[in-house]
């Protein structure tokens, strides 16, 4: 994970908030930087809450078409996970999730720290690819 300073942002308005959540030191290593698989992790639940909604059953993630760590997360920040469709497709819903990570409450600070494209593809009970929905919509 890189540490290149960024610039401080807010947290956008213009996507679907599907998840916070406050890393533990049990998520870090030895420097108390979080390890990039529990990102990983945390950025794929988050990333199913709309796919979700939109197939009305099971789905399964099936790609992660892009991931980006842009800066280290450390004990402490609180992440905000924001998710976006970009495409529905017959079985398959593609979506964009970016994290912010609040830092420093006493001089609030706020800056993306990865985002990922992940597909989802909506399954039956024997984990068979099944059409979506007709009324299919976030």
């Amino acid at each position: 994970m890189s540490n290149t300073s960024e610039p401080t942002v807010s947290l956008p308005t213009d996507r679907d908030l599907v998840m916070r959540v406050m890393p533990m030191p049990a998520d870090a290593n030895g420097n108390g930087d979080i390890f990039g698989g529990w990102i990983m992790a945390q950025v794929d639940l988050a990333g199913s809450v709309l796919p979700n909604r939109i197939a009305k059953g099971r789905i399964a993630t099936v790609a992660v078409n892009q991931f980006v760590f842009k800066q280290a997360v450390s004990i402490g920040d609180l992440l905000s996970f924001y998710a976006r469709v970009e495409r529905i497709g017959r079985t398959s819903v593609t979506v964009h999730v970016e994290v912010y990570a609040e830092r420093n409450p006493a001089d609030l600070q706020v800056v993306k720290v990865t985002e990922a494209n992940l597909t989802y593809v909506a399954i039956d009970m024997q984990g068979k690819p099944r059409p979506l929905p007709t009324s299919a919509t976030a």
